[in-house]
């Protein structure tokens, strides 16, 4: 195969997944104005319904323009050989491959979030504004920024420097190497994330002594869930929108309520809620995510080693010198459509968890709780009640309202 031939498969790929999504997208848009479903008249009345419309509209606008411009911008750089002209940039600086390659994804980052600020900025500050949803300060956004771009460049700085150390050591079993690498990262991010990574955006406290606390701590022993540790963070910090979630796993384990979920919910309501994410640690679902990660990691990584020596690779971007980071992209786009396989796959699993979940919290609580809490958080949140099956399958990982409501209700 030529180098030209497999330039214009990349953009092929591109061109497709853009298309695909857009196809996706329209279907999904001619079904904002439906009716709503009998069994979820209650959640909307006709005046919030339409903001719900006018919210989904506005959104799909915005998301339209902005996937052509991100795609336009990405096609251009293509085209004019900016990876070429990237990777010549870091070489003039150095000859190490690896300060190279950091150089040269640094940058690109940096070309990434100037075109991407601007956008999330009108998002905030302007849509979700409007909406009433954004309660975040223009200096907290900034500095969520500039706390995300550090970590970005510390952590998968730190990991990329390692993965091509092993590259350019063991050759093309470098992939065990990294393998092993991201796994351990990987463990160790699921069981500390919240006490590492989340104290540096979000305020975490244990939930006080209470009403609230008694009745998650009696629910707790009825089901033998050892739970020690529950959390509120103050996500009304940034926005009106509320949720829950378990992370970590043994000694390690908590609970994280959203301040915003307190005050939408009532107690039962916020002790279904909390049913619902046991039941993902009793049916071991985040076992099985985390597990499913880690070989699905290991396989891409093993298909990497088989081609990223492959000349052809960094040809077909453009750039003559062969190289550990140029390869890593070509191999990125060529492997998406596998890795769009794959994420149908998780997402198909991740929305049979969700029943499994909501029928533990059914089983071992009340389903009526339950009921008026998906409600009231989807009210809260303006969801779309009427999404096109084909863009629940592509892309949700959760079921739609209406589905939960009738599994629970059968």
């Amino acid at each position: 195969m030529q180098a030209n031939t497999l330039f214009y498969i990349i953009i092929g790929i591109l061109v497709f997944n853009y298309i695909s999504e857009k196809i996706l997208d329209i279907l999904n848009e001619k079904h904002f104005d439906d009716e709503i479903p009998t069994s979820l008249k209650d959640v909307y009345n006709e005046k919030e319904y339409k903001k719900s419309q006018q919210y989904k509209k506005v959104n799909a606008k915005f998301s339209n323009f902005t996937s052509l411009i991100t795609t336009v911008i990405t096609l251009v750089f293509f085209f004019l050989d900016g990876f070429n002209y990237v990777d010549q940039f870091a070489r003039s600086y150095t000859d190490n491959p690896i300060l190279i390659a950091l150089l040269f994804f640094g940058i690109i980052m940096l070309g990434s979030e100037i075109i991407s600020t601007p956008l999330a900025y009108y998002s905030t500050f302007v849509i979700e504004e409007k909406f009433g949803f954004n309660k975040s300060t223009q200096k907290t956004f900034w500095i969520d920024k500039l706390k995300g771009l550090f970590l970005s460049a510390i952590l998968g700085g730190g990991i990329l420097s390692l993965i091509i150390w092993f590259y350019l050591l063991t050759g093309k079993n470098f992939w065990i190497y990294a393998w092993a690498l991201v796994a351990i990262f990987s463990i160790f991010i699921n069981m500390f994330h919240a006490k590492l990574i989340v104290p540096l955006f979000n305020k975490q406290s244990p939930l006080e002594d209470g009403k609230l606390k008694l009745a998650i701590e009696a629910y707790a022993k009825k089901v033998g869930f050892t739970l020690n540790n529950i959390f509120v963070i103050d996500g009304s910090k940034r926005s009106t929108k509320a949720n829950a979630y378990f992370s970590g796993f043994g000694n390690q384990k908590r609970i994280t309520l959203y301040d915003t979920l307190i005050n939408d919910l009532e107690t039962d309501e916020i002790v279904a809620v909390l049913a619902h994410e046991v039941g993902h640690y009793k049916k071991k679902h985040i076992i099985f995510n985390l597990i499913s990660s880690i070989l699905l990691t290991g396989f891409t990584l093993f298909i990497l080693s088989l081609f990223v020596n492959s000349p052809l690779l960094s040809q077909a971007l453009g750039v003559s010198t062969q190289s550990f980071h140029i390869g890593l992209i070509a191999f990125g786009i060529l492997y998406s459509p596998i890795s769009e396989v794959t994420g149908l796959f998780m997402n198909y699993m991740s929305r049979k968890f969700e029943y499994e979940a909501d029928d533990y919290a059914k089983n071992t609580f009340k389903s009526a709780a339950l009921i008026t809490s998906l409600k009231k958080l989807s009210k809260n949140s303006l969801s779309n009640l009427t999404p096109h099956p084909a863009y629940v399958f592509v892309n949700y990982s959760h079921p739609t309202l209406l589905k939960r409501i009738k599994n629970l209700e059968s």
